[in-house]
């Protein structure tokens, strides 16, 4: 069903690999020049009107983070997901990527926090620059895979009681069976 769509659009712009994990959902890799003509193409011509999210992984051993544009149409209760690959150093060292408010005005939030969640910008989208989840936040963005929640906790909260890590397993056991039985 998707490889039909995937293949019609295949002919217009140049796109990446396919991944369908079931009939009715499909994955396309896409070069990030070609994701504006692809989503108006898919919402005006092929009826995927909802965007249902927008995601981002931090693929820090490939030196890249990936986006994913998930979209729905209602009519066909079929789901494409339009994944386009980021620099991960070209992210840090501040390269935008070009906001969709304007196609769905939900983005705007989603933009939001993976602005202040992975640091990618998305310069012309409302508010991506005001403080969303974490007011103050100076820190890294807490999201990218070498943010060290450790050593961020270890300098931010004084040690206190209850604080102590133990084992999981043998915690759960003490607490089952106060006894040693």
């Amino acid at each position: 069903m998707l490889r039909e769509l995937y293949e019609q659009l295949k002919g217009r712009f140049p796109l990446g690999e396919l991944s369908e994990k079931r009939p009715d959902l499909a994955f396309i890799t896409l070069p990030r020049e070609q994701l504006r003509p692809v989503l108006l193409h898919l919402r005006d011509q092929e009826g995927f009107t909802h965007l249902v999210l927008l995601t981002a992984v931090d693929w820090i051993e490939d030196d890249r983070f990936q986006l994913t544009y998930l979209l729905h149409d209602r009519q066909g209760a079929r789901d494409i997901g339009l994944r386009v690959m980021l620099s991960r150093q070209a992210v840090i060292e501040g390269a935008p990527m070009e906001s969709i408010h304007d196609l769905w005005p939900t983005a705007a939030t989603y933009q939001r926090e993976l602005r202040e969640m992975f640091g990618i910008d998305f310069p012309d989208s409302p508010g991506v620059n005001e403080d969303f989840i974490l007011e103050g936040w100076r820190e890294i963005p807490p999201y990218r895979r070498d943010f060290d929640t450790l050593k961020y906790s270890n300098e931010t909260f004084a040690p206190r009681p209850g604080r102590e890590s133990q084992d999981p397993a043998q915690h759960m056991k003490a607490q089952l069976y106060p006894d040693g039985a």
